[in-house]
């Protein structure tokens, strides 16, 4: 006979892989890892496996910190590769590892730039077929093309053949391609100098459009996604456009490391950020609560403290406001760090005082964000201590991100006008 009733077992298993589930959902094509591996999880969870479902979450974690993503940039000398590659790396030109700038193609080899954030984050500067001396199938095989997850493929004029021929070797070898028409802000410049009465600013831009659709009509090629942008200025014209293709075009655990590496040119960047790595923030504490470790005897441990002091460190330094980041912002704008301090929450949350000790502030804090979000204040329940407090610091994080954000965007238009 078959069993007529469900074990209190089977009922919380099958409410684990409900949580799991209704909280994925939300997130759509932007979850962190597969979803044939949400999948297996849910299936684990509702069959009662949950050390499966629990070494399958690390796994999927695992393969995130490990896999790497190897970038090639590409194109004719003096197009902006070198600019491009060190504003997406958040290196400005003058700083040490940054790409070398100029006009001279200044080398005949590949040369990689790891992120100094995301280490797993690799950008070759290659340098343009047309700067060698070897044929396109040489070009190939010494810049080692199996190597790169996707290429981006630089003009500052048109594209040419050579370009064009370079797409389609990628093509075949079935990974993808990304052209880029870069300094459109000078061609812009320089239009409205020659013909200021009469200058368009839209106009402008759709003739270069039109001139590069051009030469893929001419090479009897159908016409691919081109995107104009300016290395001066990323959140203007097609980078966002640009970089939102890239990561949904890569592997699902791929993308988590890419978006993260970008620069915070966009407040919808920053929440997209926000959103992954709350992902990851969830998918940490369910695993742990899925271990059933016995709760702790006091609100957090010391060992507690130093993960959390180690996650609010590496937000920081994902949006942009850790204190390197604030020290050379603060040299560009002539201001002290601690005028940029003030304006922000996350640099403070660990710099006690005699009236407040670290875990009197900690506890302040956990209370908070439960009262905020409409959570349960339960008190020595490991992990979800951890886990809401996670989310509290990335809030603060995200927000001061979207302060500096703004800041940027108002001292820009200063100059500008």
């Amino acid at each position: 006979m078959g069993q007529l009733f469900s074990s209190p077992k089977d009922e919380h298993c099958e409410d684990l892989a409900s949580s799991f589930t209704q909280y994925f959902k939300k997130f759509k094509i932007d979850t962190i890892i597969p979803q044939e591996t949400l999948a297996s999880i849910k299936s684990s969870l509702a069959g009662g496996n949950i050390q499966g479902a629990n070494c399958s979450i690390a796994n999927a974690l695992k393969e995130i910190d490990s896999a790497p993503l190897n970038v090639a940039v590409t194109g004719e000398t003096g197009a902006g590769k070198s600019t491009f590659i060190n504003v997406l790396r958040g290196v400005g030109h003058e700083e040490e590892g940054a790409a070398e700038t100029g006009v001279v193609e200044t080398t005949m080899k590949r040369h990689p730039y790891i992120h100094p954030n995301i280490p797993n984050v690799v950008i070759w500067d290659l340098p343009g077929i047309g700067s060698t001396n070897f044929p396109p199938k040489d070009y190939l095989e010494k810049m080692k093309f199996h190597e790169y997850d996707f290429f981006i493929i630089f003009s500052a004029t048109r594209f040419k053949k050579n370009d064009i021929d370079l797409a389609k070797a990628v093509c075949m070898m079935k990974k993808d391609f990304y052209f880029v028409r870069s300094k459109v802000d000078c061609d812009l410049q320089s239009e409205k100098d020659c013909k200021p009465r009469t200058f368009n600013r839209e106009k402008v831009l759709q003739q270069i459009r039109s001139n590069c659709a051009k030469n893929f009509q001419e090479s009897n090629i159908e016409e691919p996604p081109i995107f104009l942008i300016s290395n001066k200025n990323l959140s203007d014209f097609d980078f966002p456009s640009l970089m939102e293709k890239v990561v949904n075009a890569l592997p699902v655990h791929k993308r988590h490391n890419f978006m993260l590496s970008l620069p915070n040119i966009t407040s919808a960047t920053i929440e997209r950020k926000r959103q992954f790595l709350k992902q990851r923030i969830w998918l940490e504490a369910f695993g742990t609560d899925l271990l059933n470790i016995i709760p702790s005897l006091s609100f957090l441990m010391d060992n507690d403290v130093e993960v959390l002091k180690k996650s609010i460190s590496y937000y920081r330094t994902v949006f942009g406001v850790d204190d390197v980041s604030l020290q050379s912002l603060a040299k560009d704008w002539q201001v002290s760090v601690d005028q940029l301090k003030a304006k922000m929450k996350s640099p403070n949350v660990f710099e006690t005082t005699k009236k407040e000790a670290i875990q009197e502030r900690l506890s302040r804090y956990y209370e908070e964000f439960c009262l905020a979000n409409g959570h349960l204040v339960t008190k020595n329940v490991y992990g979800k201590e951890l886990y809401c407090l996670k989310l509290h610091f990335l809030d603060m994080v995200t927000d001061d991100a979207n302060g500096l954000l703004r800041e940027i965007c108002l001292r820009n238009n200063l100059i500008s006008d």
